[in-house]
């Protein structure tokens, strides 16, 4: 590949497409051993001198762990089988969350923290949050999930994106407003307690959250989706982007651009994580597949990167990372 250089690390975002008819493309052929030169530096396993790890599972499903404390963003373990999709209603699929929290070695968790309300983001959180004792927090719409699910109103936290902040442990988690990838999917708010089985795009988008993630004095920043909010930023600082591209691909050179000033650029970004970027119609315990335009949208980040001096990291789902190794 003529844009392969040795700056990469690990993740990535999908689009859902313009109509639940509309579904992308999926196992487009891209080779993820092209970028594995130049993976993130993975630990063996979690180390126990509070140092922040953080573990690609998939989408945007990130666990952050300290050893003492653990947060997950958007839990999604299902990835529901596209054709079964099309042909009926959807649910969390339990045998399989389970068997990914143990997997990740997950037992508790402090919060489950869900960006927007997409099925491939919050299908499975109250199931997640349920299993690990965790707080689900987000939108209105994230909230009427959770109480379609049964969870005790005790056990969710709204959140208005306007800057709330919230602390778990030596987490601290601020919502800033922003914008879904104007693709037309399940738009609106989900205004009344959703009860599974549901159709897709039955899992309204609601709100959408820019995560800001401060930790010992560093700062991570998590974007679920390719959509921004003009100056939303402006003032914000952080270390390290894990930056959703998924259906960048399908956005014009003036877009993909203004993305990278508003996510990238606007906090001072020394390191940039793509997440939602792999084909979440495929089980996890199947080898990991990028979704359809994942060589275009790539390309333009690793110019990017380049450019600006920005170091760009593939991720590897499953394993445990230093976010900050080497800076």
């Amino acid at each position: 590949m003529q844009w392969r250089t040795s700056t990469l690390v690990f993740c990535a975002t999908l689009s859902i497409g313009a109509s639940a008819a509309l579904w992308p493309a999926t196992g487009v052929g891209a080779d993820l051993n092209d970028y594995k030169a130049n993976l993130l530096l993975a630990l063996p396993a979690p180390a126990n001198d509070g140092k922040l790890r953080v573990t690609f599972l998939g989408v945007t499903t990130l666990l952050f762990d300290d050893g003492e404390t653990a947060i997950m963003t958007d839990g999604y373990f299902t990835r529901v089988d596209l054709r079964s999709m099309r042909a009926s209603k959807i649910r969390p699929d339990r045998e399989r969350i389970g068997k990914s929290l143990k997997r990740a070695g997950v037992k508790s968790l402090a919060a489950v923290i869900v960006l927007h309300s997409h099925f491939d983001h919050a299908l499975d959180s109250p199931v997640v949050a349920m299993e690990t004792g965790a707080l689900l927090v987000g939108s209105a719409s994230t909230a009427n999930i959770g109480r379609g699910y049964g969870m005790p109103e005790a056990r969710i936290r709204s959140v208005a994106g306007n800057g709330d902040t919230l602390t778990f442990g030596r987490f601290k988690v601020t919502f800033v407003k922003s914008e879904h990838l104007p693709n037309g999917f399940a738009a609106g708010e989900i205004s009344a307690p959703l009860t599974p089985p549901a159709a897709a795009s039955d899992f309204k988008v609601g709100d959408s959250d820019t995560l800001l993630i401060e930790h010992d004095g560093r700062t991570l920043l998590v974007q679920g989706s390719a959509g921004y909010l003009p100056g939303a930023l402006k003032g914000r600082q952080a270390d390290v982007v894990f930056l959703g591209i998924g259906g960048l691909d399908t956005r014009d050179a003036s877009y993909q651009q203004a993305y990278w000033n508003e996510l990238v650029l606007t906090v001072g970004a020394r390191r940039v994580v793509p997440v939602h970027w792999d084909d979440f119609f495929k089980p996890l315990d199947e080898p990991m597949v990028p979704a359809a335009g994942f060589e275009r949208t790539m390309g333009f980040v690793l110019e990017r990167g380049k450019a600006d001096g920005i170091d760009i990291r593939l991720p590897v789902v499953w394993v445990v990372s230093d976010p900050f190794s080497g800076m």
